[in-house]
């Protein structure tokens, strides 16, 4: 078992496993906002930009598995993503489940001046929600909830298979 984890990040099927799965997650949060019409609040569009992140991780991991430093990168953008997003669904069920006038998110996202994202692609990046309704639930959990469910699990991957990874062969003795 240690061996089939230890492996797993030299080979190409895993990280795309990796970038399939945030896409699809991607996708369901269009889903909500197109068909659904459930209006995206401004750390949706944070949480879905740490979702571009992992699909990003897992991309440029698939690219050449076998080179040590295309896995120590598609690592670090991994794990950047999946902590900042988990960090940013904790915060985003904070402003759910204690809603205050004196705690509420932006109305505008904060990205960089060189990339406005909202106004490039204002269907993906353009928040019109407000960060403490709760629009939707699936067994009693929040949006953000489940969010962070799927970022601790991306956590667990990460920590399991980035240490996997970096442990010395074990070398049999006979």
């Amino acid at each position: 078992m240690l061996s089939l984890l230890k492996n797993l990040s030299s080979q190409r099927w895993p990280w795309l496993l990796l970038a399939f799965s945030a896409l699809v997650m991607e996708l369901c949060a269009l889903y909500f906002q197109h068909v659904m019409a459930l209006e995206p609040c401004v750390m949706c569009v944070y949480e879905r930009v740490t979702m571009l992140g992992i699909i990003l991780a897992g991309l440029v991991g698939a690219t050449a598995p076998q080179y040590l430093m295309v896995r120590l990168i598609a690592f670090a953008v991994w794990a950047v993503n999946a902590v900042w997003g988990l960090l940013l669904a904790i915060e985003h069920s904070g402003y759910q489940m204690n809603p205050s006038p004196f705690a509420t998110c932006d109305f505008f996202p904060n990205f960089p001046s060189w990339a406005p994202l909202h106004e490039w692609m204002p269907w993906l990046f353009n928040p019109t929600g407000d960060c403490a309704d709760i629009v939707w639930q699936f067994f009693g959990y929040s949006m953000p909830q489940w969010l962070i469910v799927s970022f601790t699990i991306y956590c667990v991957l990460f920590v399991l298979i980035a240490l996997t990874a970096i442990l010395p062969n074990k070398k049999s003795s006979f």
